[in-house]
């Protein structure tokens, strides 16, 4: 899908750098996570550099840093502080319900780039018609890689996690906290080094680039997983809807084509090469990986189950079930397709 013949890209960032000083629209982006983080340093530079491209440089896009909490994000730029940001939806209880369809378990293997695109796909198919994200656009639907626990302590079962201190966010990672019996401790990810440090917290349900990145393989040494992760993370990408009128429509449609599911795939390949250094980070310091036993997954399966089947039965705006299975299909579908890796600037890959 994503042909790079004749495309200079080290050659063409240089030169659309240079105009960015023309730029006649700024998209102003709000971000929450650590500077190092991968959306920092891969997703937002890489897509203002496509802007940039697309645009010849009358678009441009500029980050700032800590404009608020990730719970505050979608207001943020719905009243104007921000122009754009990126949306976790377990940290909006409430809001958003739709949006756990990519969180639940599949007990296969697949990579965030492929379920991005999938997801972006279900999005534009099935869940945009709920208006679960009204007063912004989406631009970019996204899922993290797979999550799982870990622990100061080795667990080998879901007995061994029963009543333990364990870190949760929201949307799915909530819910199987409440199923598995864990006294879940509500904390964004960059709380949980100092949570864990201080013994507050057993253990943390997380990704694998949060071994590194949040630092977690220093305190916790143990990891608990499940093929495909026992959930994964449902994000966005938004811009509030003035922002188009800043712009042209000749800017607009070019801004859009190099979003969707273009910055979606970015979103996910980011994860992915997160993902592989967290857990590199990891086994440099000894950490023990354990996978989860075949009566455990069965078990883990019927509650996955009847999860899936109460979120379809509380979403009637949407054929939900429909909605699932066909995110399951573009998964395989997506995988077809040439990976946006190959479009990311060599310099922030």
């Amino acid at each position: 899908m994503y042909k790079t013949t004749g495309l200079m890209i080290g050659t063409l960032t240089a030169a659309i750098m240079s105009t960015s000083a023309l730029a006649q629209t700024t998209i102003t982006v709000s971000t929450w996570a650590g500077p190092n983080h991968g959306i920092n340093t891969m997703v937002w530079p890489t897509w203002k550099a496509w802007i940039e491209e697309a645009t010849e440089g009358r678009v441009t896009v500029d980050v700032v840093h800590d404009l608020g909490p990730p719970a505050s994000q979608m207001e943020m730029v719905a009243d104007g502080i921000a122009d754009a940001t990126w949306v976790f939806h377990g940290y909006n209880t409430g809001r958003f319900v739709l949006t756990k369809l990519p969180e639940f378990p599949t007990f296969e293997e697949f990579s965030s780039e492929n379920a991005s695109a999938a997801y972006w796909r279900t999005h534009q198919e099935y869940l945009a018609e709920a208006g679960e994200h009204r007063g912004v656009d989406v631009v970019a639907a996204g899922v993290h890689g797979p999550g799982w626990i870990f622990s100061n302590e080795h667990y080998e079962t879901l007995e061994d996690l029963k009543g333990k201190r364990i870190r949760v966010g929201g949307g799915v990672m909530g819910d199987l906290s409440n199923a598995l019996e864990l006294t879940g401790v509500a904390l964004p990810p960059t709380g949980v080094y100092e949570a864990g440090s201080q013994g507050v917290i057993d253990g943390a349900m997380l990704v694998p680039e949060g071994l590194r990145s949040f630092r977690v393989a220093e305190i916790f040494p143990y990891t608990l997983k499940v093929d495909g992760g026992f959930y994964r993370g449902s994000f966005t990408i938004v811009v509030n809807p003035m922002i188009w009128d800043q712009m042209s429509a000749e800017d607009r449609e070019a801004v859009e084509e190099v979003s969707g599911e273009r910055l979606s795939r970015l979103f996910g390949y980011m994860m992915d090469v997160s993902d592989v250094r967290g857990v590199d980070f990891a086994e440099e310091q000894g950490h023990t990986f354990t996978e989860l036993g075949s009566d455990d997954l069965e078990t883990l399966r019927g509650i996955s189950d009847d999860m899936i089947a109460e979120w379809a039965a509380n979403n009637q705006d949407v054929d939900a079930l429909a909605a699932i299975e066909y995110f399951r299909e573009q998964l395989s579908a997506a995988a077809e397709d040439d990976s946006v890796g190959a479009l990311v600037p060599d310099d922030l890959r």
